[in-house]
């Protein structure tokens, strides 16, 4: 079973796990049929990837979206259970999260293997994604604060007026299978319909446009890619500067593991050194273990380690911001 996964390469891998993950997340298949969205007791817990609270098939909660209603009770009450999941995960995966966990993440990636003429990375397209971060402190935390202050409750600005995935995972099956909602859209839907239009439409030219330059959730993860637990690892020993692992991604990335990094691990295999590594680590008879898969330039083939001590606490990757 392991040979035939290591055989699929790390791209058709991971796109064994984004399609496992978009299913868990929305398991919930009868909303799809009946247009209503799922209140059960699981929705009190978030997934770790962007997907929308109101999609009928969703089962637990957007990080976001939980993020901004939290702040009702602010400052009398901090969202501590929010702020810790994000930490949770973030300190795990870092931006790992978008590569394997984001089902949005997944469309924008299917989307873009439409054969058709791309618009590739730059030094524009670096700065641009600079934009995520004044998302994540304008429409996630400063409009939401700003409107309870004046109207006494939170309103969900990203929610509400950008993100795409609630239109297209939420407020478009929704419309199509309840029949009674259609009659109550006005230029709210049909904004945020213009701006999944436009995200869409970009993902065809533009390798996860969303992901780059606007998702505040990819902007929270990426802090903490140099330290994050579970990705890829760069031995700085090993690494020579050549620019290959950037060259052949397709994120604004300049280094292994800074800001842009997805942790998708497809750079192993382009570096001519192999210097850059995939680190697992899993409890396995008790104990803590670490599997590393080492790709280098001649041999092409994987090596599995397995080193315990390599797990113990202050054991982290290399990689700059």
């Amino acid at each position: 079973m392991m040979a035939r996964l290591r055989a699929l390469g790390a791209e058709g891998r991971r796109r064994i796990v984004q399609v496992l993950a978009a299913v868990l997340y929305n398991a919930n298949i009868g909303g799809f049929f009946k247009g209503t969205i799922y209140r059960g007791n699981s929705k009190k817990f978030c997934v770790p990837g962007l997907n929308c609270y109101s999609c009928p098939g969703a089962i637990a909660s957007c990080p976001l979206g939980a993020l901004q209603a939290s702040l009702n009770n602010f400052p009398t009450a901090v969202p501590l259970y929010l702020l810790g999941i994000l930490l949770l995960f973030g300190a795990l995966l870092g931006r790992a999260v978008c590569a394997f966990l984001c089902p949005f993440g997944l469309i924008q990636e299917l989307l873009y293997k439409i054969p058709t003429k791309k618009l590739k990375k730059s030094a524009w397209t670096r700065r641009l994604t600079v934009i995520k971060y004044i998302v994540l402190v304008v429409m996630v935390i400063a409009l939401p604060l700003y409107f309870l202050i004046v109207n006494g409750v939170v309103t969900p600005a990203f929610c509400k007026w950008l993100c795409p995935a609630g239109t297209l995972e939420g407020g478009v099956p929704l419309v199509i299978a309840n029949e009674s909602l259609r009659a109550q859209l006005g230029w709210l839907f049909s904004w945020k319909a213009l701006v999944t239009v436009a995200v869409v439409v970009a993902s065809i030219f533009i390798y996860r446009p969303f992901c780059r330059f606007l998702c505040p959730l990819g902007a929270i993860y990426s802090l903490f890619n140099r330290t994050a637990v579970f990705g890829v690892r760069l031995d700085k020993k090993k690494c020579t500067h050549c620019g290959a692992c950037a060259r052949a991604c397709k994120m604004d990335v300049r280094i292994v593991n800074d800001r842009e990094c997805l942790r998708c691990g497809e750079c192993v295999s382009r570096c001519p050194t192999g210097a850059i590594s995939c680190k697992f680590i899993a409890p396995k008879g008790g104990k803590t273990h670490e599997e590393t898969v080492r790709t280098g330039a001649h041999a092409g083939a994987s090596h599995i380690r397995g080193a315990g001590d390599a797990a113990q606490p202050g054991h982290r990757g290399g990689g700059s911001l």
